[in-house]
């Protein structure tokens, strides 16, 4: 009886928190305040514990999860969340940035031990990308609850992949918890060639993807990517209230330098420029919302000067130069959001402004990019409509793929 009472204890108050609404109190949306009773409701499918509840309540669990991974309006952690109500939670899988989201992009994370419980975290960016048998031996079910923002060079689309390839292979079932995606409208960019795979782009699929995390899982296993073609075993906790037109404000940054809601609606049109020699705002406050360079000194008045920033860009380009070029902190971004394109017409202006041209793409731009077509349009001085031409009918074929696996409007 007292078992009974004391779960009761908890649960209630986390039962209650599912239907307290999402958003914050002061969402901006486009530059504008709005009203949280003018926006749709939101619950997450972590939110819904109700649901999955009784079938994780007597599993041995392994969590994919990092700081987006929370649960009601106090934004508890969803791992702090299912331990209070008494889930085995047996290890923590931690993706790029780290389970806590504070190591800087790119940078190695080591395995670890939880300060607060605990509990083994295995990092998929460090040794390996793909759990091993070993990391995956006592578990009964895998629960996957990352944020993602609809990019392909994101890479927590590319740690899903290798999760549930490495269930399929040890027949361990992949819980998904589904999240927004607050590009979800945006399905556009040149069709990756797989020649140029990697962990920034793994699939055939445009830059902006439109898809929400579980959708996309469904894509991979319905496509055949996983290694030889097997299938994971997924169980797909879906949201309520969600449309891939509702606009969504992340209640926790995805990564250290995605750190407003601005910066993730231009992420799929902007991240190009990583690409380049150019500074993209790593090492200020604003990242992926500015773009310059020392050499545009005389062709841009906006400058700002990248330093380095722990946790966020330790050694950024053109650290401690001043770089001239554009600010785009009150470009209405959710133009972009609603239109569905990305914007291709920066990169396009600033490689002609560009005095030294042999030196402005790197090597990493093409990866980025899923294709060498893309620069050497660029180089040849195509415009954006000759070159979003080019991108057909592979664009199109990938809409009509992305419709069959599809969970919302």
């Amino acid at each position: 009886m007292k078992r009974i009472k004391s779960f009761f204890q908890l649960a209630l108050p986390a039962a209650l928190l599912l239907f307290t609404v999402t958003l914050q109190s002061n969402c901006t949306f486009a530059g504008k305040s709005v009203k949280p009773d003018t926006l749709k409701k939101i619950i997450t499918g972590a939110d819904r514990i109700p649901l999955y509840f009784p079938y994780i309540k007597a599993k041995n669990i392994g969590m994919v999860v990092n700081q987006t991974s929370v649960i009601g309006t106090r934004q508890t952690t969803t791992v702090d969340s299912l331990l209070a109500l008494g889930i085995k939670i047996k290890k923590i899988f931690g993706p790029e940035h780290g389970f806590r989201g504070n190591a800087s992009n790119g940078a190695i994370v080591g395995d670890d031990v939880d300060a607060k419980t605990g509990l083994p975290v295995i990092s998929l960016y460090g040794k390996h990308y793909k759990p091993t048998p070993a990391d995956l031996k006592g578990l009964d079910l895998l629960v996957f609850d990352i944020q993602d923002v609809g990019a392909r060079f994101y890479t927590y689309i590319s740690t899903l992949h290798y999760v549930m390839e490495a269930c399929a292979e040890n027949n361990i079932e992949l819980m998904v918890l589904d999240r927004p995606n607050p590009n979800g409208l945006t399905v556009d960019g040149p069709i990756l060639d797989t020649a140029y795979a990697s962990f920034v782009g793994m699939h055939r699929i445009p830059i902006a993807h439109g898809m929400t995390i579980a959708e996309y899982a469904q894509m991979i296993n319905g496509e055949g990517w996983l290694g030889k073609g097997i299938k994971c075993k997924l169980k797909i906790i879906k949201m309520a209230n969600y449309s891939h037109s509702t606009p969504y404000k992340l209640p926790v940054n995805p990564s250290p330098n995605l750190n407003t809601y601005q910066s993730i609606l231009l992420y799929p049109s902007v991240c190009l420029f990583e690409g380049t020699t150019l500074s993209l705002g790593r090492g200020t406050m604003e990242p992926f919302q500015i773009v310059g360079h020392p050499s545009l000194k005389g062709k841009y008045s906006y400058s700002f000067k990248p330093v380095s920033i722990p946790g966020m860009s330790e050694d950024p380009p053109q650290k401690n130069m001043i770089c001239y070029g554009i600010d785009l902190k009150n470009y209405n971004a959710d133009s972009l959001r609603k239109t569905g394109k990305i914007n291709l017409s920066w990169l396009i202006k600033m490689y002609s402004d560009f005095p030294d041209k042999p030196r402005f793409f790197n090597a990493y731009f093409t990866k980025l990019a899923g294709t060498e077509a893309l620069r050497k349009q660029i180089e040849k001085g195509m415009t954006e409509q000759q070159i979003r031409k080019s991108w057909e009918p592979g664009l199109s074929r990938f809409k009509a793929t992305r419709k069959k696996y599809l969970l919302y409007q």
